[in-house]
């Protein structure tokens, strides 16, 4: 649907939002503003872009391939065609933008300190199509160059992982709005019963895990074993146990 708005003698702005079906697992509603200035379409739109699906530097990506198209049509009325082609190739651009994210990752990796390394527990409550879950997971921290655990004990499930902050961050957004379990009647769902139980930086103690791996333990002294190797004793205190209760 459409807004539009008229700031003072500049030219026109149309606020639109489009609905891009399975990306990421999950529809995700892009939110466009195209400023028309006056003398358009012989001056290129301005374009800003906004989802709550994407992260910021994938919106950049979507703002920036969208004005290359816009210069391929100056001269002619463009929004239609814009609009049009982001919807035909969304999923493109974002795995265009998740390469880039990586070699980027990959370039400064020799440069990179401790400090700038991060660590993030979390603690899901089921996995109902657990293959196809793990399969997920497993996939995004490869992706992400993320390492750490998925770890099984008896119903405890969780998820360790340490890496680049951003790349922490961008986990978070997959895990809460992709489609990674299904629902009660087998429908794909979004996952709804996660805690964030630890988000800090890993220090000196802290041992780098240096592969990620999905792991199942048949006792809580497995589990332990696993947090004392990584130098996480007291991560484990304060946060595994009481899921127990």
């Amino acid at each position: 649907f459409f807004f539009l708005y008229f700031p003072e003698t500049h030219g026109i702005s149309f606020r639109i939002q489009i609905t891009v079906k399975e990306v990421l697992d999950t529809d995700v509603l892009l939110k466009l503003l195209f400023h028309l200035p006056v003398n358009y379409p012989s001056t290129l739109p301005g374009i800003s872009v906004n989802s709550d699906q994407l992260t910021r530097a994938q919106c950049t990506d979507v703002k920036d391939k969208l004005l290359e198209q816009a210069k391929r049509h100056l001269s002619e009325p463009m929004v239609h065609d814009l609009i049009l082609w982001i919807q035909q190739h969304l999923k493109d651009v974002i795995k265009q933008s998740a390469r880039a994210s990586s070699e980027k990752t990959t370039l400064s990796k020799g440069t990179s300190s401790e400090d700038g390394i991060w660590m993030l527990l979390l603690h899901l409550d089921h996995m109902r199509a657990k293959a196809k879950y793990v399969k997920t997971v497993e996939k995004w921290a490869s992706d992400l160059r993320l390492t750490g655990r998925l770890m099984f004990m008896g119903k405890i499930i969780l998820i360790l992982l340490q890496g680049d902050r951003s790349s922490i961050k961008e986990y978070l957004i997959l895990q809460k709005t992709s489609k990674v379990d299904v629902d009660s009647s087998g429908k794909k769902c979004k996952e709804k019963m996660m805690n964030v139980l630890c988000e800090t930086e890993v220090q000196s103690q802290h041992k780098r895990f240096q592969m990620f791996e999905v792991k199942e333990y048949s006792t809580l002294e497995e589990l332990q074993k696993e947090f004392e190797t990584a130098g996480l004793t007291t991560l484990f205190s304060e946060f595994v146990p009481p899921l127990l209760k």
